[in-house]
């Protein structure tokens, strides 16, 4: 893979970090550095680089002369994750609201098609990774870059531990289904109603986690 040393890091911090969110590499799996920079084309140097910013998102532990793990999904910290998402989340629904561009409208409509569209047999690994397509997109549509990455780093430690429930969890589609009347309030532009359906997502998200806890 060819590219500048800022790029290729890009690349494998994105890449690692959705296997990271979604445990599609398990809490406390050690992480290779010589089969990931097989597998991505990417140098030791860059995919360094990427794990120093995985490690400052708490996606990853570095311990002297043992090396590099997965970190472990935290369910202690779900209560102080979600006070600042039960604050931050719908302040973002409302900006989102008011800022949205024809780019923005152009992907916020693409996901609430297909949102509306997912078969019953979605499985649970794939409903975590649409829930974070949409939760990003609202946060970009805030075009507060400092919001952005707040929300960003919040939402990955969320979606970690939705991800060890949501296999004990019965109809996770219905949880994830209520985007679509929250992507339609943001593309409405109306900022009270986008704030108030996404305070509702964030406390059903946390009572239903609480539920097999």
């Amino acid at each position: 893979m060819t590219g500048t040393p800022a790029s290729l890091t890009e690349v494998a911090y994105q890449a690692l970090k959705e296997r990271l969110v979604l445990l599609d590499i398990p809490a406390g799996a050690p992480i290779n550095e010589q089969s990931l920079s097989a597998e991505l084309s990417i140098g030791r140097t860059p995919l360094r680089e990427a794990l120093k910013r995985l490690e400052s998102d708490h996606l990853v532990v570095t311990y002297p002369r043992r090396g590099t793990f997965a970190s472990g999904v935290d369910i202690t910290a779900l209560t102080e994750i979600s006070e600042l998402r039960r604050v931050l989340e719908p302040l973002a629904a409302s900006l989102a609201a008011q800022r949205l561009t024809a780019d923005d409208r152009e992907e916020l409509s693409r996901l609430r098609t297909e949102l509306a569209g997912l078969p019953d047999d979605t499985s649970p690994r794939d409903h975590m990774e649409w829930d974070l397509q949409v939760h990003r997109a609202i946060y970009a549509a805030t075009h507060n870059g400092h919001l952005q990455t707040a929300l960003a780093r919040y939402g990955n430690l969320a979606t970690r531990i939705w991800s060890v429930a949501a296999p004990r969890l019965t109809d996770v589609g219905s949880h994830i289904r209520e985007h679509v009347a929250l992507l339609d309030a943001v593309l409405a532009g109306d900022p009270d109603g986008a704030e108030s359906l996404m305070v509702e997502h964030m406390v059903d998200f946390e009572a239903r986690i609480r539920t097999v806890l």
